[in-house]
């Protein structure tokens, strides 16, 4: 098939840039695909997925994936409890997941060779790992994010961006070289705040409705008049009308607008996902999946506990394992979760000895993974570590096998070859095999 070439400026302009996060920033762009839509939206598995990143490297051992039986340094200091699932086990804090266990499958599998943050997150944001060696704290860009590739292939007419990150993007979140238009809409704001809103997606308190179309009017008149050397066509300002008239979409509609209002939902509702920042995040991501968006994540820091990581998370899991619980229940509970996948994931495990700081450090031989929703079969426990959870050993698994999987259910063919501005082809991802105990 012949690839059709799209090539696309976006300037870089100040209106609506804080709400917008990135989305309205940026250099230009070029692209070009080498196939059509890969897949019908009926064939779908999942309409949306909600990608709660937990940003550090969140220890298998504390959560998924507990040794009992290994030595003290190695099993630490939690206990193993059952789960609904006969010979199943969780860590001691997870005892809301434990009881539903039924609803998700874990895959305890995957490992990769990336054991510094900036290259394990690139890794397995993006399912490419990063082509040079990057440092522990960088923020590197190779290749365009899962969120990103899924805000390309699901353009719509619709008012609300098709990407969000809350509260702020990852490391390797954005969109590499398909462009500033496909960058994540990012919600800084705190929702557990009572005086929570969004900036930028509501009128300025001294600029009223008329005042609005009467500004609207003006600019489109503008827009209309002939520019110097009838190079319109050329013009960035022409590609660059697309970020406005979405800007201007999103502030009058009404969509938008009780999609963001988390203060409309039932005080027992917000008081099950937590009266805390990412509870109500949770919460603020169900009901952007419910105003059909199709990517969603909630990037959770703080998980890179290379000291006292007992007293650490003693304080942070039971709160997590009740928002992540209510989250999986909530989306059941409104038919949402049929379509919707649930990710829960980091960068890596820790590592199997306890340091001399009473913490665990990167290990990217092993770590586990939540995964529930999009018609994905549950109640599953997939590969396994050793017996001390030092490496996977049973159905071993890569980031690009999570990956293609995420895209295979939201209807992306992962075989698809992008071409950079350049010309240089770049596969989606290089090995598009999905986990096929994830298919259905």
């Amino acid at each position: 098939m012949q690839a059709d070439k799209s090539m696309l400026t976006f300037p870089r302009r100040d209106c609506f840039r804080r709400g917008f996060g990135g989305l309205l920033a940026g250099v230009p762009a070029a692209f070009q695909l080498s196939s059509a839509r890969s897949a019908d939206t009926e064939q779908r598995a999942a309409k949306a997925c909600i990608f709660i990143w937990l940003d550090g490297g969140p220890s298998h051992y504390e959560t998924f994936d507990p040794k009992p039986d290994a030595p003290p340094e190695v099993r630490g200091q939690f206990e193993a409890i059952e789960t609904c699932l006969p010979g199943v086990h969780f860590s001691q804090h997870l005892r809301r997941l434990a009881t539903i266990a039924d609803k998700f499958s874990v895959v305890r599998s995957i490992r990769h060779n990336q054991g510094n943050h900036g290259a394990g997150n690139h890794y397995m944001m993006t399912g490419a790992p990063p082509r040079i060696p990057v440092g522990c704290g960088a923020f590197v860009s190779f290749h365009p994010s899962i969120g990103s590739v899924v805000a390309h292939e699901r353009e719509t007419t619709e008012p609300l961006p098709r990407y969000f990150s809350m509260p702020s993007m990852s490391r390797s979140g954005g969109p590499n070289f398909l462009g500033a238009k496909y960058a994540p809409f990012v919600v800084a704001d705190d929702p557990n705040n009572a005086r929570f809103h969004v900036r930028d997606i509501a009128l300025p308190e001294f600029v009223n409705t008329e005042r609005f179309v009467s500004r609207q009017k003006i600019r489109s008149g503008v827009d209309r008049l002939p520019r110097l050397n009838n190079l319109a066509a050329g013009d960035p300002a022409t590609t660059g009308d697309a970020f406005y008239e979405k800007s201007y979409e999103l502030v009058t509609s009404v969509e938008a607008q009780k999609a963001f209002d988390v203060h409309a939902e039932p005080t027992e509702i917000r008081d099950r996902y937590g009266r805390n920042s990412f509870g109500q995040r949770a919460l603020l991501a169900r009901r952007l999946v419910e105003a059909n968006v199709p990517f969603v994540t909630l990037y959770e820091g703080g998980w890179d506990h290379h000291r006292n990581i007992f007293p650490a998370l003693n304080d942070r899991l039971p709160s997590f394992d009740n928002t992540i619980a209510t989250l999986l229940e909530d989306l059941e509970t409104r038919g949402l979760l049929e379509t919707t996948m649930l990710i829960v994931l980091g960068e890596f495990g820790r590592t199997p000895k306890i340091n001399t700081r009473a913490g665990r450090d990167h290990w990217s031989n092993a770590m586990s993974v939540l995964f529930a929703g999009g018609k994905s079969p549950s109640g599953q426990i997939i590969g396994a570590t050793d017996r001390q959870g030092y490496a996977a050993v049973e159905r071993v698994l890569s980031p690009e096998n999570f990956v293609a999987t995420i895209y295979q259910k939201l209807g992306i063919d992962p075989a698809k070859i992008f071409h950079t501005p350049q010309g240089r082809p770049t596969h989606l991802v290089s090995d598009p095999t999905p986990i096929r105990e994830l298919m259905g």
